[in-house]
């Protein structure tokens, strides 16, 4: 009995000293954590969808800890969170309207003319790749769902051909953004009015030949505005809502009546 008493003292007294300098070098090489992070973390939604540029809501709460984000960086949360890490984090709340995403593509099915049958993947991205899709318009939605698919609230889906937004299911994440191959998404703040449905950059001709609808470039929004919110650049016509006053005068006055209003 006495080999067995000593070799069980022996594995006992390894034991405690191997937990006892476990503990010690854990206490040495230990990661201060600001407590400011878990609370800041909580407040977070927890749909790790990017949309903040962070890798998630755990990486998202630690840039906030460190003062590398802002308060009100997570567009899920949106007014509610932010107001709440701003009281975690003891500053004012950075202003910032809400934002929804946007389709600048007006060339459903009934307006928009098709120049092939594509066949093949049906995938934005594939179909841009090939150089083939079925619309003659180069510029505009191919209605293939890439962005459907890449929007983790529900909030895209295809209309008689081409992508729309359901601006009450929005978070503005920008995943539709990024994934649109035509870069036809762009963020916009919610309270707009009024937006451009059309990015294609040809003449006015040339937009006809391939769309019913669709921006001409005639410049009488820009004229119209008083605001100087509205300017033509490469033949399509583009808001400031940084200086838009929703007066709808371009709206009123554009002959192609691209220029649409979003909600009262």
């Amino acid at each position: 009995m006495t080999p067995i008493l000593i070799a069980t003292v022996l594995v006992a007294v390894i034991g405690l000293l191997i937990g006892f300098m476990l503990v010690v070098v854990g206490k040495k090489f230990e990661v201060q954590v600001d407590p400011r992070e878990a609370a800041v973390r909580e407040c977070l939604p927890g749909n790790n969808c990017g949309g903040c540029g962070y890798a998630g809501c755990d990486a998202m709460a630690e840039a906030i800890a460190k003062g590398e984000a802002p308060v009100n960086g997570c567009p899920v949360g949106g007014a509610p969170v932010a107001a709440k890490i701003a009281g975690i984090m003891g500053v004012d709340e950075v202003e910032g309207g809400r934002q929804v995403a946007y389709v600048r593509c007006a060339g459903d099915c009934d307006k928009a003319f098709d120049k092939a049958k594509y066949v093949g993947i049906e995938d934005c991205g594939a179909a841009v790749s090939s150089g083939i899709g079925n619309k003659a318009c180069d510029f505009g939605c191919l209605g293939f769902g890439s962005c459907v698919k890449a929007c983790p609230f529900d909030a895209i889906h295809i209309v008689n051909g081409i992508a729309r937004v359901d601006r009450n299911a929005c978070k503005a994440c920008g995943r539709c953004v990024a994934v649109c191959p035509k870069h036809l998404i762009e963020l916009i703040p919610d309270d707009s009015q009024y937006a451009v449905r059309c990015m294609n950059k040809d003449k006015g001709p040339s937009v006809k030949k391939v769309c019913t609808t669709g921006c001409i470039g005639c410049k009488m929004c820009e004229r119209q505005c008083e605001s100087d919110a509205v300017h033509v650049a490469d033949n399509v016509a583009a808001i400031d809502y940084s200086k838009c006053q929703n007066c709808g005068k371009c709206a009123e006055k554009c002959p192609a009546k691209i220029i649409e209003k979003r909600f009262a």
